[in-house]
């Protein structure tokens, strides 16, 4: 039961990450929502906020990059879409009220130099799920990791857009535009061989 109520817990504070984002995550709202009762926060998270951020941070961010990685083996469009799937179902879910929790932390002004450098690491694991991708069909180190960057650089701006405008749009154009330039390099490739 215990176990199931700092799930509870972190499974919530990722939810409020993506609606509120980590400046407006309260212990208060994580236990109103998650019906946990008030001592059950230094229960199961001494640090109290800063933990129960860390944990949910540390659950979202490591959830995304094992879909990614376990996409890499079908081709970078495999892993776009599996990206772009995700958004769409965060978004179309919450009615476009929630987005990105590891974007929520990285552009926190208030959480830890630490909070900030994890979520850091996860952009870089997620664009390494990209990047070995595309290395595995042969394109050059360096286009890669550009097309890797620009990827997910697109894809969570696009997540910003989609919530500004109520609309998957810019989700949808996002991942077109990627795909033709990803074939445009592909086309080049094959010139170039």
């Amino acid at each position: 039961m215990a176990r199931d109520t700092r799930r509870m817990m972190v499974l919530t504070a990722v939810q409020v990450l993506r609606e509120r984002g980590a400046d407006g995550l309260t212990v208060e709202e994580v236990l109103a929502r998650s019906g946990a009762p008030k001592g059950s926060v230094y229960h199961h998270f001494p640090g109290g906020r800063a933990e129960l951020i860390d944990e949910a941070l540390t659950y979202a961010g490591n959830t995304i990059a094992a879909l990614l990685n376990r996409a890499t083996t079908d081709g970078p469009e495999s892993v776009l879409q599996e990206f772009i799937d995700i958004w769409r179902y965060v978004l179309t879910d919450s009615g476009y009220t929630a987005g990105c929790p590891v974007v929520s932390v990285a552009i926190s002004g208030t959480e830890t130099a630490e909070l900030a450098l994890k979520a850091q690491e996860f952009f870089a694991q997620w664009t390494a799920a990209l990047n070995t991708a595309f290395l595995a069909e042969g394109m050059p180190e360096g286009t890669a990791q550009q097309l890797a960057t620009l990827s997910i650089a697109a894809i969570e701006g696009a997540v910003i857009l989609c919530r500004a405008q109520r609309s998957i749009g810019p989700l949808e154009d996002s991942l077109a535009q990627l795909r033709t330039l990803i074939n445009c390099h592909r086309f080049a490739q094959k010139i170039m061989a």
